[in-house]
This record gives structure tokens, sequence and C-alpha cells, in this order.
């Protein structure tokens, strides 16, 4: 057991080790980032930061014979030094106070210390150093080994004269290590220093107990709001004033408790401990290898590289050796015939004794050949010119593309993390999902998009994701979704480097309903004079004409203003439905919502109605009907929107329709959405107003269901609607039969 205990003291001697020094610690101080670091080194790295007279001692305990040597003298010693901490004090302070200057004006000195640890700037407040505490229990734990290890051989007396003796005893009040001789020198008797007790020679000398740094009082709680030991003086302080302070008893106790837990833990589970380290010097064994076989393809790919360079190089050599060889045949040649130009040589001498010839037959045969010889060596030299250049510029190698590649050469990377373009990513009756590469990411082959619904039941184990492989381009649908549900979404880049990281999740709400694709159909109610229905039959755009003007005119005297609407194509007669669109913020007054068929019908085809704000249909007489019928749904639900608000009425049910009456005392608006969603519930006759972004409600309000329900849009004024197009392939266009054409 003692073995053990040995052999695990000497195990642990990188956790006694100053980070700056790279020694055992001596009088280690405890820095804000729960770092530790030795005194004398915190001093000096202090220093060489230009933080002059911050390196207190936190202890503040006597000062030792051996760091004082003045005080060997009498008269010296009774002469009472200042303590470092009050004058920093006063030097913080500037020199104290006088008439017309008030106590603490000067901002203080905060004074930043680089941990060596963490790396980072520590803040150790305005006393520096000083407001440290010591760490007695990492001394204790230095000590310990350094008897255990028998670290640095005998302890020498600290007063002797060259050559020290080996201590004999210590004074915990000199904080000094004397021989025999020493230990008398300094502790006469007769004065109170005799009084000192001695104790082993050690080379450090800690207090009794842990003492507060600001008030040099012993530590008796803990607050855990400033996680630091406080005083009975600090607790009343104003800076620990509503802080949670416990005593250090109890502080002790919990943080003992879950130091134990936490070491039990650890020490109960040596065979994962063990068997993490084997599977980390697995990694690192496969490590080494895979580097090993990276560096093989490395060195293998650049000596390819250097093949095929060598080899482009010898065809280029042999290219402008064959041309060299060429140019110097032909300059030879030329060389050859000029030569046979000189008096009495070659061709010149031939022609001179041919000359010499009498008969003439045979000269006008030998002649013949040797004129046409001679005529044209005589053009040749009238018009000399080199049979071949002597320059090789046609032979240039332009090597700056592949020098820029061969500078550019680097190791592949993946794809970095790519971004959802979140504008252009929604959610209807197919997901839509856009997203793009950072402007400096490698490119990507494919893609990998990933999605999984939020609101079903967790599975045990890990988080299953549906996958769609290898995705061309940057967009991607994603078709039949769950209807009312949430999912979460997100891609990652691909390609010879393997795979990159994932985007950040996106999450998508999905519509409550079946989406309803239907086209928009002016033959009912609207007026062709003021309404434009786009040819793809999705939008509408209402401007207003001479009515409205003459109608601003007599404003005062009481008018009505037309109303132009616009119905679907398609009518609904069971289970849910929803569509969405978008209204013109500057729009003046527009109406969207749904209606019975037959009602709408009625309003329409008949004498042309007037409506506005202040118009009531109520003919005055009071026949009873309208009581029997107060407790029915109405046989329309719009909402209305105008100049970029929502005007909501006080209760669920509180919608005017066509022709009710808003009670302005008794509603409020809202800011209008991008885009406003509609869902239909045929069976519980409830049609539901939605934010179509974040399917947050609106309103709710009650409908007559009894026949066919189809949209409408209507207008007062300027507007314009414009149907969300669906995601998918558009719908064909449906054949009406009668104005609608039935969704069974």
């Amino acid at each position: 057991m003692e073995e053990w205990r040995q052999t695990s003291m000497k195990n642990m001697e990188k956790e006694l080790l100053c980070p700056v020094c790279q020694e055992m610690y001596k009088q280690p101080l405890v820095l804000p980032c729960t770092h530790n670091v030795c005194q004398a080194c915190a001093r000096e790295v202090l220093g060489q930061q230009g933080y002059i007279g911050h390196g207190g001692d936190p202890s503040s305990e006597p000062t030792s014979p051996a760091s004082t040597p003045s005080t060997r003298s009498p008269r010296l010693s009774r002469r009472t030094l200042p303590k470092p901490d009050r004058l920093d004090r006063l030097l913080k302070s500037g020199f104290g106070t006088y008439p017309g200057r008030k106590r603490g004006t000067l901002h203080p000195q905060v004074i930043m210390f680089p941990c060596p640890a963490c790396q980072g700037d520590v803040e150790l407040g305005e006393r520096g150093l000083a407001g440290l505490f010591r760490n007695l229990t990492l001394e204790r734990v230095v000590e310990r080994y350094r008897q255990s290890v028998s670290v640095g051989g005998a302890i020498l007396c600290q007063l002797c004269k060259p050559p020290p003796l080996e201590a004999t005893k210590g004074c915990t009040e000199c904080r000094a290590t004397f021989c025999n001789e020493c230990f008398k020198l300094f502790h006469p008797w007769g004065t109170q220093k005799a009084q000192h007790e001695p104790t082993l020679p050690t080379l450090s000398f800690r207090p009794k107990g842990l003492m507060c740094p600001d008030h040099k009082e012993e530590v008796t709680h803990y607050c855990k709001t400033c996680q630091r030991l406080v005083c009975q003086l600090c607790r009343v302080r104003r800076t620990h004033s509503g802080h949670k302070i416990t005593p250090v008893l109890s502080a002790y106790q919990a943080l003992k408790d879950k130091l134990t837990k936490s070491l039990t833990y650890i020490l109960g589970n040596q065979d994962t401990v063990q068997t993490q380290i084997c599977e980390l010097e697995e990694t690192v064994r496969h490590t080494e290898v895979s580097g090993q076989q990276a560096k093989e393809e490395v060195s293998q790919l650049v000596r390819g590289l250097g093949a095929v360079l060598e080899e482009k190089r010898a065809s280029l050599l042999q290219a402008i050796e064959e041309c060299q060889q060429e140019r110097l045949a032909r300059l030879s040649a030329q060389i050859q015939e000029h030569r046979s130009l000189l008096d009495g040589s070659g061709l010149v001498g031939y022609a001179q004794e041919v000359l010499k010839e009498t008969d003439q037959p045979c000269f006008v045969q030998a002649a013949k050949q040797l004129h046409n010889r001679i005529a044209r060596a005589t053009e040749a030299l009238q018009t000399f010119r080199p049979a071949a250049s002597s320059s090789f510029r046609h032979c240039q190698l332009d090597v700056g593309r592949e020098m820029k590649l061969l500078t550019e050469l680097n190791f592949l990377r993946v794809p970095e993390a790519p971004v959802i373009d979140t504008q252009r990513t929604f959610a209807y009756d197919q997901i839509f999902l856009c997203w793009r590469l950072p402007p400096h990411s490698p490119p990507a082959w494919h893609y990998t998009v990933e999605f999984r619904r939020t609101d079903v039941p967790a599975q045990p184990g890990p988080t299953r994701w549906q996958r769609r492989e290898e995705v061309r381009g940057t967009s991607a649908l994603l078709e039949n979704p769950d209807t009312g549900s949430v999912y979460v979404l997100r891609v990652r880049g691909c390609n010879k480097a393997g795979y990159g990281e994932y985007s950040e999740d996106v999450h998508l709400h999905t519509p409550p309903a079946p989406v309803l694709h239907f086209f928009l159909d002016g033959r009912w109610g609207a007026s062709r004079e003021r309404l434009a229905i786009s040819k793809d039959q999705r939008a509408v755009r209402s401007v207003p004409g001479l009515p409205l003007l003459l109608a601003a005119e007599r404003l005062l005297t009481g008018c009505h203003l037309s109303v132009d609407v616009v119905l679907g194509d398609v009518a609904v007669t069971q289970g849910r439905s929803y569509w969405a669109c978008a209204v013109d913020p500057a729009s003046y007054l527009v109406k969207v919502g749904v209606g019975l068929e037959s009602k709408l019908q009625e309003s329409f085809q008949g004498a042309p109605d007037v409506i506005s704000p202040r118009y009531d249909p109520d003919s005055g007489h009071d026949s009873g009907a309208e009581d029997a019928t107060v407790e029915a749904s109405p046989p329309f639900a719009f909402l209305t929107i105008g100049m970029g608000k929502i005007l909501l009425g006080s209760g669920a049910s509180s919608n005017a329709g066509l022709t009710g009456r808003d009670g302005p005392a008794a509603s409020c608006t809202v800011p209008l959405p991008p885009r406003l969603g509609i869902c239909l519930d045929y069976e519980r006759g409830r049609v539901s107003f939605l934010d179509a972004v974040s399917f947050r409600g609106l309103l709710e309000c009650p409908l007559d269901c009894s026949g066919p329900v189809c949209p409408a849009f209507c207008f007062i004024g300027g507007g314009a609607v414009q149907l969300q197009e669906p995601v998918g392939t558009k719908p064909e266009r449906k054949v009406t039969i009668g104005g609608f054409a039935k969704l069974d």
C-alpha cells in the first residue's frame, strides 16, 4: 500500500508544477480563473506587464530575517517600516486628501494578469496580487510530495554565511530555517522572539489559517454569488449585499461530497477508463498509419507529377534538338554553296575550265547546265539571306498558368456548412428548401438533405433522420409532408474529400390542412373596369375608377361605395382545406375569406349592391325573422384588411362578412403579415385565419356549411391580392360548369 502511495505521488508531479517557472509551486496564489501560480512568478509577470507596486504579499505575514538582513541591527529593528499594502493604498489614493479634493475621485486602475494556463487575461481588481488567496492546500500537497520523493536533498540554513550549514530548526513566525547557532542568535533570551516555538526545517511557511486579504481576518463564510471566501467584515460590506452567503462548513461539506462522489465514480469506472485509453491508443496507431499512408500517397502523386514533367521536358528538348539539326544542315549546305563561289574552287573553277573549251558544240552541251547553276548562284549572292534563323523564340514556354496551379496545389477540403436561405425556404403543398455555400467554400459535387418531424414522440436511441441523397443543385423539394406538423431540416455538401459540416437547423411549419388549388374567376360580381385578373388567374388588382372619385366628392352628403368581388373556381363540400395569399399593404380595403356558393350568387347575380363602412342593409322593419337567425352561423366569413392593418373583432365570432357591421369601439388592429392563411373545416363549420409564415392564429369564425363553400375576395377602392403559388407543378386549369367546380 505504501509503495502504491509513493508511486501515485510520483505520477502527480505534473500537477504540482507552476506553469510559469515549470518548478514546484512556492507560495501559490489562486487566480480568479481558479488556476495557480507562484507568488514570485506572479510578481515577475506583473513587472513584465508594466505594473509596479501591485505585487503585495497576500498572506501579509511577518518578514523573515533572511529576506531583510537589515533587521540584524538592533537599531534598525526598532524602526517600524510601513507595510507594502499600506504604501500601495497611499499611492492609489493620491497621498491622502486635502481641502477641496474628494476622496475616491480618481479612477482606480484595473490590473489584468495574463494567465499562462488558460492563455487569457484575468482581472485582479485594484489591489492586484494583494487581493488573492494563497492555496495552502496545494502547499501542503507539495510539501508531502517533497517528503515522499526526497526532492531537493537537505534544507540549508538561510542565515548562515557561505557556505551555509544544514538547517535543524524552523520558525513559523520568522518564516526562516536556522541551524542551531543561528537560531540562538536570532532568538536571544529575554526578548519576544525567544517565545517562538521551533519547528522542523521546511521551505514553505504557511499561516495557521486562511486569512481574508482585505481585512486580515480569518475567513468564515463562502459567497456563492462571487464564488469567493469572505470574512465577517466582508459579509456586512456593500460588495456582498444581496449575495447568497453560506458558512464555510456548509460549503466545505457540499464541495467535499461532490468531489468525493466524482472521484468515487471515476475510481469505480477504472475499466471504462482503461477501455477508453486503449481506444485512444488504437486511434493513435491508426493516426500514425493513416498519416504515413497519406505521406506516401502525396509523395507518389508528386513523383508522378515529376515523371510527367520529366517526360515533357525530354520531348520538348527532343523537338528543339531536331529543329536545331535541321537548321544546321541547311546552313551548312548554304555555306558549301558559297564556298564553291570562291575563285579557283568549286563551281567557279569548273566554269573557268569550261570557258577554255573551243569546240562549240561541246561547249554548248556543257555550258547550258552550268549556266543555270551560275545563274542561281548569282541570284543567291545578290539576294543573300541565311537559310535558317538562329533564334529559338518559338520554343519558349509559357508556364505562368502551370506555376499558379502548382502554387495553389493543396489538399482537398470538404465543403463548408451550407447557409439555408430562409427567405426562399417555405412549406406549402410541399416543402421547398433552398441553400447556398459560403463565398470561400470548396465546391460540392452533390448534397444530402436530412429532415425529420419534431412533434412526434421521441424514440429510444439516436435521433433518426430521413435523407435525400445526392441532390444536385442548391434546392430540393420534399413531397407529401404531413399536415399540421413541424419539420426540422438540414443539409451538407459532399465532394471528393468527403462530407462537410451540416448547416444550421431550420424549422418549418406545414399547413394545418391539405392545400386547396384553385384559380380566380371574376365572372361573378367583378367589374372589368375596376378589376384586372392576371393571365394565370392567380392574382387580381383593383383600380379605383370614376365612381370612387364621385363618391369622394359626395362623402359629406352620404354615399355608398361599390364592392367588387372575385371568387375561386373551386367549391368545397367536405373535409378540411387550406390556402394562402398575399395582400398588398397599400390596399385601401380588402376582405379575404369564404362564403356559401348560393349566397354569393344571390348577392351578385341580382341588382347591383352597394356597400360602405357605414352602410346598413337593414330596412328598419322589425320583421322577427332577424331574431330567429341570430344564433345561426353566418353564410360569410371574412377578414378585413386595410392600409397594412388587420381589423379584428372583440370576439371570435365578430365578423361582419359582406353586409355586417364592424364595431370600431370593440375592435383592434394588428400588423398585416407577409402572407395570410385560411383554413376551412367543413364538417365543424369553422374557418380560421392564420399568419401563413408563423402559423399564428389571427381569428376563428363560425360558418354556415350547409352547401358548397368557395373562396372569395372583396375590394373597396384600390388593392391587390396574390394567391400563393404551389411548390410543385402547377395544377391544370379545371373546366367549370355553372361557374364552379365541385371538389368532392
